[in-house]
């Protein structure tokens, strides 16, 4: 899939020093789902009890869709040192060593996460529960990152810039909003802070690295507003899945 562009007239310009254009890139985050009617009504605590399952069934199948996605990067990686970072990020989501507690993966913490707002482990599993409108968004991240070059797939992965405030605002509001949650529910939330700014930090540096001349430093923020596109789109469907 390529990336829609907005043409601009960059002939003769200068790149963008490594600090503007991370600049340029952290302003993106204008754009993030955090700032959905959605997503903002969820934190506010204006959710039902089916809507909240209805979120947490639909981005599973996202979740589903990371390990797919980091996996499509690694194979096309052909450096050693980045693809021993990169596979953290596939056992992250999958887990590792014998799978149990802190090592049972991010897949695993969000299962408990629909366990938590009263969807059973096998519906939840059973992808039942998701719409056509997002599946076919994750479905189109995988692909992409599948037939990009690798540092254009690694740049798509920056929305994890601006991850943390969301999971941080969903610790300290759905308690307080929806207390018939169990509080063991929210470990994804808890876990992804810390690991979103290891994983920023790695694939920040790929793309100030990659993205060296000003046509290029656009096709990256193209290629971030593509993913930001897909994390909008999907609560797009998600909410009038929920009316």
């Amino acid at each position: 899939m390529d990336i829609a562009t907005t043409p601009r007239p960059l002939e003769g310009l200068p790149a963008w020093t490594r600090e503007q254009f991370e600049a340029q890139l952290r302003d993106q985050g204008r754009s993030y789902h955090i700032h959905h009617p959605f997503n903002v009504r969820m934190n506010a605590g204006g959710c039902t009890p089916d809507e909240l399952r209805c979120w947490v069934a639909n981005r599973f199948y996202y979740q589903v869709c990371i390990p797919r996605k980091d996996a499509a990067i690694l194979a096309n990686m052909p450096d050693r040192a980045h693809r021993r970072l990169w596979v953290e990020r596939i056992l992250d989501h999958d887990g590792y060593g014998d799978f149990e507690g802190s090592a049972s993966g991010g897949l695993e913490a969000w299962i408990r996460l629909g366990e938590a707002v009263g969807i059973a482990r096998d519906d939840l599993l059973s992808l039942q529960g998701v719409v056509p409108a997002v599946r076919f968004a994750c479905d189109a991240y995988v692909n992409f990152a599948a037939k990009a070059p690798w540092q254009e797939a690694v740049c798509s992965s920056l929305t994890e810039m601006f991850a943390p405030q969301i999971h941080k605002d969903r610790l300290a509001s759905w308690p307080l909003h929806y207390p018939w949650i169990d509080a063991d529910g929210l470990g994804y939330f808890r876990k992804r802070i810390p690991l979103a700014g290891r994983d920023v930090e790695h694939g920040l540096r790929v793309t100030l690295d990659h993205f060296t001349t000003r046509a290029a430093q656009h096709r990256a923020l193209d290629i971030l507003q593509f993913k930001l596109d897909i994390l909008w789109t999907m609560l797009d469907a998600i909410e009038k899945a929920c009316q």
